[in-house]
């Protein structure tokens, strides 16, 4: 087996047998040396393990390199290939830390993966049970103003959140030092080039914007970093009251919160606050979410996935929701709960399947 990993930290993964072996680190694969790195880990790691792949794993996403480089290799020697979903690979790469053959629930969250119908996901509740992913509710979605630029820009992330709460006339207020907030606003008024994320990283982002807190980032999850140290700062708070809604659809929606965000002032404790009680009523709604859903399917095991769970807030305050519940909770262990870990998850969906 061969799986190419994602486009972000992209790794490579090989197994043969009941072993699996990842590369360290290639890199982001927008780059061509990382591109070319690639290729030459391929080659590296097929020699240096004297493993001939026979079956090859890629990302969903078909302008990934890593998902092209999928198909043609597996073209050219007439192999066959397994699209894995993004979160259902980092759900995967738990369960094969930790040799897990039994159904569980996955609560992935993340900045961005592509989802089975081809929208922008990463706030998701699934049932996983090998080969099989049934997305069971996601994040409710936010408008993604600009595509891919409202990633690097947590102020249109938190004009979006002011739309979905019908406040677009205090996007130019609130953002006027940005050029584009007149354009922004429109775009959301008329849904232009605004396309829905479940996005758990893209939720940090609009609350991050909507306190002020980088509203342009240098590098990635800046701002959802500078709003967890604020957490920190300020110390453990309670969450707030009726601050999330679970809908009959099973999303949920963090609305009611993103609302009481926008009453804090700019003082830096206000802020730190503001920063401790969003991750608090965040993880209280996701806790609930998740208790729902086990009680319905009656799952035992719980596995988180996604680089939001490298925000320890986050984390710790999510395992610590279940130290007195039946559901047993696993992470990530000799792996990174990021996309270096997509390989080892898309190659234990792909050998999961019983018609290859």
């Amino acid at each position: 087996m061969l799986a190419c990993g994602a486009w972000l930290k992209n790794t490579i993964c090989l197994t043969r047998d009941n072993n699996a072996y990842v590369s360290s680190i290639v890199g982001d694969l927008s780059e061509a040396d990382n591109r070319y790195r690639f290729d030459h880990t391929v080659r590296r790691m097929c020699r240096d393990y004297s493993i001939t792949p026979e079956i090859i794993a890629h990302d969903l996403h078909p302008d990934f390199y890593s998902t092209q480089f999928a198909q043609t290799y597996a073209e050219q020697h007439k192999l066959p290939i397994v699209a894995v979903q993004h979160h259902h690979a980092h759900i995967g790469a738990i369960c094969a830390e930790h040799h897990i053959n039994q159904p569980v629930l996955g609560l992935a969250l993340d900045g961005v993966g592509l989802g089975l119908d081809q929208t922008s996901w990463g706030g998701e509740l699934l049932l996983v049970d090998g080969a099989k992913c049934h997305r069971l509710g996601h994040l409710a979605p936010l408008a993604l103003p600009g595509g891919d630029r409202a990633a690097r820009e947590p102020w249109r992330m938190a004009a979006a959140a002011l739309a979905k709460l019908n406040r677009h006339d205090e996007i130019t207020q609130r953002f006027s030092g940005q050029p584009a907030a007149n354009m922004v606003t429109s775009m959301l008024r008329k849904h232009l080039n605004c396309p829905p994320t479940s996005s758990m990283g893209r939720l940090f982002d609009a609350a991050a914007g909507l306190l002020g807190l980088h509203p342009i980032q240098s590098h990635e999850a800046q701002a959802a970093m500078a709003l967890q140290q604020l957490a920190q700062q300020c110390g453990a708070v309670k969450a707030c009251a009726d601050g999330y809604q679970i809908t009959r659809d099973n999303l949920l929606d963090f609305s009611p919160l993103l609302s009481v965000l926008l009453d804090y002032s700019d003082t830096s404790n206000d802020i730190a606050y503001a920063a401790s009680l969003f991750h608090a009523t965040v993880i209280e709604g996701l806790a609930a979410w998740v208790k729902k859903a086990a009680g319905q399917h009656q799952i035992s095991r719980l596995v988180f996935g996604g680089g939001c769970f490298h925000n320890t807030v986050l984390n710790q305050g999510l395992s610590d929701q279940f130290t007195s519940s039946s559901l047993q909770v696993l992470s990530a262990r000799r792996l990174l709960p990021d996309d270096s870990a997509i390989a080892l998850g898309q190659a234990w969906v792909a050998l999961q399947h019983n018609d290859l």
